[in-house]
C-alpha cells in the first residue's frame, strides 16, 4: 500500500482540523478557503474533512463555534414580508443572547476578537458570509454587504451593553421590549436609502 505522508484520525485530528481551518479562514477569508487546503494544512485526507463536517458552511461554523447552524436559521429569518424583516431579524438576535448556553460563545468569540487579529478576521467572516448579508440579500434589499454591516454594528452593541455590561435599564428590560427596539433600529436600516 503507497503511503500518502497523511496520518491516520487520533483524537488529536479535530482540533489539528479546526486550528488549520480558524487560521485559513481568518487569513483567507470564507471564499478562498478550500477543504483540500484545510485538510493538507492539517496534515489530513481531505475526505477526513469532509466526512468530519460536512463541507465547507460545517467547518467554518464549527471553526467560529456559533450556538446555531445558519443554514437552519438564516432561511426563516429571510422569508416573509420585506416590512417584517426586522422583527424577524430582531427576534433571532434576542432569541440567541436571551439563552446563556447560546450568548456565551458569541460572548467568548467577541472577547477573543477584540485582542486578536484573526479572531477579529474569523468572526467578521462568519457573520457577514454566512449571516447577515444572506439574509439582508435572501429578504430582497438592496446593498446587503452595506446594511449588514450597519446591523452588525447595532447588534453588537446592544448585546455587549445589555448582556456584558449591564447598563441600565437596557440589561433589566423584558426581552420583548429589547426586541422591538432594535427591530424597529434594523428595520430603518434595511429601507433607510445608500449610496
Amino acid at each position: 500500500m503507497a503511503r500518502t505522508g497523511r496520518r491516520p484520525g487520533p483524537s488529536t485530528t479535530r482540533a489539528e482540523i479546526l486550528q488549520a481551518a480558524r487560521h485559513q479562514f481568518a487569513t483567507g477569508g470564507y471564499d478562498a478557503t478550500t477543504m483540500r487546503g484545510v485538510a493538507e494544512a492539517a496534515g489530513v485526507d481531505p475526505a477526513l474533512v469532509v466526512r468530519a463536517f460536512g463541507g465547507k458552511a460545517g467547518l467554518f461554523r464549527a471553526a467560529v463555534q456559533w450556538p446555531w447552524n445558519p443554514a437552519d436559521v438564516v432561511p426563516a429569518v429571510a422569508a416573509g414580508p420585506k416590512s417584517t424583516a426586522g422583527q424577524r431579524i430582531a427576534t433571532m438576535f434576542v432569541e440567541t443572547w436571551e439563552h446563556p448556553e447560546e450568548r456565551e460563545p458569541i460572548i467568548t468569540l467577541i472577547r477573543s476578537a477584540a485582542a486578536h487579529a484573526e479572531s477579529r478576521n474569523l468572526l467578521n467572516q462568519f457573520v457577514t458570509t454566512q449571516v447577515l448579508v444572506p439574509i439582508v440579500r435572501t429578504a430582497g434589499f438592496d446593498r446587503a454587504e452595506q446594511r449588514a454591516a450597519f446591523i452588525a454594528a447595532h447588534l453588537v452593541g446592544t448585546g455587549l451593553a445589555r448582556y456584558v455590561l449591564a447598563i441600565e435599564p437596557l440589561a433589566s428590560m423584558e426581552a420583548s421590549v429589547v426586541r422591538d427596539v432594535v427591530a424597529s433600529v434594523v428595520q430603518r436600516i434595511l429601507t433607510v436609502p445608500l449610496p
